[in-house]
Order: structure tokens, then C-alpha cells, then sequence
């Protein structure tokens, strides 16, 4: 992951564990420092380049704060929220969480729980910039 500003590259390695990792960007061989102590996976920058996330083992939302300025200086890791979303898919390697643009929610998938209700639905609209158009005429606001 690049950091927001495009200073920094975030990563998760296996070199002791899996743990996240900063180095400076594009001179990735100028510095590495760990950010996670107790491991992680999945890291992810704040739209403002001010925190960054990550998946802790048991499961929890981990937060860093990163101070702006000329070399990498982060806080401690501080727990969000603890395991109650999907982190891991089969086949999946990428990141399964994001944050909204302003920075105040995150998008994660929440496990299937046992219901007696009816089942959750999924709506799929297909070709939905030709329904936009046919509802909103091109020259309306």
C-alpha cells in the first residue's frame, strides 16, 4: 500500500512473522521500520495519510497514527473493534476491508449469522448508467 502522499509503502511480511512494515517510497532501501507488534496482515492508509490499518491475528481492526514530517514516525498500535467481520476469503489475497473517503467508516464483511427471518437479499442492477440516464436526462441537474 502507498501511502495517500506517496511517501511511504506499507506491507505485511513473513521476515519475522507476519508483521506490517513502512519503508520510504520509492527508495524502498533507505529505511524499514515494524509498525505491528504482535503481527498482521492486510495494512491500509487513511485517505489522509495521518493513520494506518490493519488486521491484527486474533481478528481485531488495529489503528497507527503516523506523524507527518521528514522521516517515519508512528504511535502504538491501539485496537479499533475486535473480531466480528470476515478479514480472510479463500482465494482471496488482497485486502477485504476499505475506509470512506472522510475517514469515518469502514466497509467490512460481517459473517452469516443463524436467522429465523427471512433471508438477507442481494440486489444486483445491471446496466444501471443506462437507467441513471433513462431517470436523470443528460443536461438536468
Amino acid at each position: 500500500e502507498i501511502s495517500p502522499d506517496g511517501r511511504w509503502l506499507a506491507y505485511q511480511s513473513n521476515e519475522s512473522g507476519n508483521q506490517i512494515y513502512v519503508r520510504p517510497y520509492p527508495g524502498v532501501n533507505s529505511g524499514r521500520w515494524q509498525v505491528s507488534t504482535m503481527g498482521g496482515t492486510q495494512p491500509l492508509w487513511a485517505r489522509n495519510g495521518q493513520e494506518l490499518f490493519y488486521v491484527a491475528p486474533d481478528g481485531a481492526l488495529m489503528r497507527v497514527a503516523v506523524e507527518r514530517g521528514p522521516s517515519w514516525r508512528s504511535g502504538t498500535p491501539a485496537k479499533l473493534f475486535d473480531n466480528m467481520y470476515v478479514w480472510t476469503m479463500v482465494g482471496n489475497s488482497g485486502r477485504s476491508y476499505d475506509i470512506s473517503a472522510d475517514g469515518r467508516r469502514f466497509l467490512a464483511i460481517k459473517p452469516a449469522t443463524q436467522q429465523t427471518g427471512a433471508p438477507n437479499n442481494l440486489i444486483v442492477v445491471q446496466n444501471w448508467f443506462e437507467e441513471l440516464n433513462r431517470r436523470v436526462p443528460a443536461g438536468t441537474k
